[in-house]
């Protein structure tokens, strides 16, 4: 996949979505050498948005990478902080994978389950657009905050 062009724009919407802010924050917390020091936002989320351009670079069978694997565990992280945020309880994130990048996400409160997502080809992580991402991941949170409140004496326990 070639990042010369930028499919995110500097003045999208999105970009000011709490997911979006929460993940770019993640990325930079993982960002060990400091590769995004300088990157305006809009460079450091676009790697995850996956046109149908970019997906016909990825070829159908794969093994992820070191880094698609970091940027989906950054996803959920920030699923979780903000599912924390909005109900006040803490979630963790559990994320296996296999080599072949098969495995299952999952998002705990107390002793429930509130995100259960399994994961398949994983090499091809990603959206088709960060609208996508916010209506995908807004999707996620109330119905973990809606099964908070359903099932509370487990998420609390």
């Amino acid at each position: 996949m070639t990042t010369a062009t930028l499919v995110v724009q500097e003045d999208d919407a999105n970009l000011n979505s709490d997911i979006v802010k929460d993940y770019i924050k993640q990325l930079r917390a993982i960002d060990t050498y400091d590769t995004y020091a300088g990157w305006p936002e809009a460079k450091i989320i676009d790697p995850v948005v996956l046109t149908r351009e970019r997906k016909k670079d990825i070829p159908v069978v794969g093994d992820p990478d070191e880094i698609t694997i970091a940027r989906l565990k950054a996803y959920y992280n920030s699923l979780a902080t903000l599912i924390e945020k909005k109900s006040g309880l803490m979630a963790a994130p559990i994320v296996y994978l296999s080599h072949e990048g098969f495995g299952r996400a999952l998002i705990m409160v107390g002793k429930l389950i509130v995100v259960d997502k399994i994961l398949r080809d994983t090499h091809r992580f990603g959206f088709s657009s960060l609208e996508d991402l916010r209506e995908k991941s807004d999707l996620a949170i109330k119905k973990a905050l809606d099964l908070i409140e359903k099932y509370h004496a487990a998420a609390t326990d």
